[in-house]
């Protein structure tokens, strides 16, 4: 688990130089400014977390639940809500709480959860990046799938079988990514890497759970 995060906007991409002279492609993140609206206690929840909310929203367009989620903490309504959970030696947070990108400084390894961008409905070959089958003397299964199972036993296809279906749009999480730079004036953080999700999406950033290996 992590000790602290943030929610932020995926910007893009784009290039820095370093002070060696290399070229690295880095997301630009832009941190916030989020609140937090709620914690979370293991003695009283089972668990340890902080509740961000980042972005506006026009209090017409919250359900009564939410409205009231809202007025409770004591805080303004927010378009994006998220929890991060913590470890139990975290340092401790306030309701109410703004969190921005001084929470991050260069050279830290962070994790970035976010929605990978949708693809659609896809064939077996984009999907699960299957060979192809022979193009020529007569073939005609260029691009099937092939077998899915034997007939008499099991009689069935086995459950996770590799086929064509939905592609992305699922929640992914990118590790150890090197945060480069961070911009106090912009409230931007710059990583190196690419991290999941379009333009303008709202992702998670916690720092790295575990050292990644060969790295200092």
């Amino acid at each position: 688990m992590a000790t602290k995060g943030l929610l932020a906007k995926k910007v893009g991409m784009t290039q820095v130089f370093t002070e060696k002279g290399e070229l690295l492609p880095v997301t630009v993140l832009e941190a916030g400014p989020c609140v937090v609206i709620a914690l979370r206690a293991v003695q009283k929840d089972g668990y340890g977390a902080v509740q961000l909310g980042w972005g506006d929203v026009k209090e017409k367009k919250l359900t009564k639940p939410a409205a009231g989620h809202f007025k409770k903490a004591g805080v303004a309504a927010h378009r994006h809500v998220r929890e991060v959970r913590l470890k139990a030696d975290a340092p401790s947070y306030e309701v109410g709480q703004a969190l921005k990108a001084d929470l991050f400084s260069a050279g830290e390894w962070v994790d970035v959860t976010g929605t990978s961008k949708g693809k659609g409905f896809s064939g077996q070959h984009k999907r699960h990046h299957f060979g192809r089958g022979p193009v020529t003397h007569g073939s005609h299964n260029i691009k099937q799938p092939g077998s899915i199972g034997s007939s008499s036993t099991p009689s069935r296809v086995y459950k996770g079988m590799r086929m064509a279906g939905q592609l992305g749009n699922a929640q992914r999480t990118t590790t150890h990514l090197k945060v480069v730079r961070v911009d106090l004036d912009r409230n931007l953080i710059l990583v190196n890497g690419d991290v999941p999700g379009h333009k303008n999406s709202v992702v998670v950033v916690r720092d790295s759970t575990r050292q990644p290996k060969g790295k200092k």
